[in-house]
């Protein structure tokens, strides 16, 4: 399935912010910073992409019913979209 940045607005703005608060952890590891808040940071960055990542899945679960309801055929199974919603677990 093709991802268009129109479809994943929300995605994006969630992997820009983490892209942000990456580039501070590895400031923060640079400027040898403390390490309690520099992991904070760091498992911030990661939540942030699971739910970036969560998003995609659930915004190609809504493109995929959204065909069978016009009768087309999806871009991807059910099987496909578990196999990477599972991926992300």
């Amino acid at each position: 399935m093709d991802l268009k940045p129109e479809m994943l607005g929300d995605a994006l703005t969630r992997l820009r912010r983490a892209q942000g608060q990456l580039n501070a952890v590895i400031s923060m590891i640079e400027n040898g910073e403390d390490c309690t808040e520099t992991l904070q940071q760091l498992a911030a960055v990661s939540r942030a992409l699971d739910r970036a990542g969560f998003k995609i899945v659930a915004t190609g679960l809504r493109h995929c019913n959204t065909a069978r309801e016009r009768g087309e055929e999806p871009p991807m199974s059910e099987a496909e979209l578990e196999k990477l919603f599972l991926a992300l677990a």
